[in-house]
């Protein structure tokens, strides 16, 4: 990635996504094939107050039909391959500490994401691991308004959610359902002339529903 100027060491991406677990994974693999730059970092902070980001505590289906170890095993597993494979940018060893709102041109937000090895320059930010009241809090801070639709405000500013957000944890095919949508809707704004017929599939190595 290229040096931006005015931030010394600072890098320049497309998208930065936070979190470096399956729905990390996900939508990293899902912008890969679409063409949109990025880079795969853990953790996060909330913005200005150093009040660390955690997983939230949710609900677990132990419902029957609920996908077993060995299906999250497999399909984390083909993620993990695909990631390898095709050289994606992850940086397991690198957290998110501080993230910032540089400002707005006409289309695109810029975000600065702090981390202990330097600043990364991104329009768009992927969240996979956080509280819902601290999604809130979160914009709150950057004084916005949230209303009761907490997806819709965060994505106006470009910011989008893979796996959180909700009381109950979502499956692992529920968490390839949003990084597909999240995807479609980051490729959208970066490539908004190409739609790539060969994309429309997601995954299509994975075993069928149960």
């Amino acid at each position: 990635m290229s040096s931006t100027p005015g931030l010394s060491g600072a890098e320049r991406t497309t998208t930065v996504v936070i979190g470096t677990g399956l729905p990390g994974l996900a939508i990293a693999t899902e912008l890969c094939r679409r063409g949109v730059d990025a880079i795969i970092v853990s953790g996060l902070e909330s913005p200005g107050t150093g009040d660390a980001f955690q997983a939230a505590p949710r609900q677990r289906r132990d419902a029957p039909g609920t996908p077993s170890r060995e299906e999250r095993n497999e399909i984390l597993r083909q993620l993990r391959n695909y990631a390898s494979s095709h050289h994606l940018d992850i940086r397991n060893d690198t957290s998110a500490v501080l993230l910032d709102k540089m400002g707005a041109d006409a289309s695109l937000h810029r975000w600065a994401v702090h981390t202990p090895d330097g600043v990364l320059l991104a329009d768009h930010i992927v969240l996979t691991r956080c509280a819902n009241s601290q999604l809130r809090r979160m914009l709150t801070d950057l004084g916005i308004s949230v209303g009761q639709n907490l997806v819709a405000a965060m994505r106006a500013i470009g910011i989008y959610l893979v796996g959180v957000g909700e009381l109950i944890t979502p499956t692992p095919r529920e968490v390839l359902r949003q990084a597909k949508a999240v995807g479609q809707a980051i490729s959208a704004k970066v490539n908004p002339d190409s739609v790539p017929s060969v994309l429309t599939g997601s995954f299509a190595a994975l075993p069928a529903p149960l």
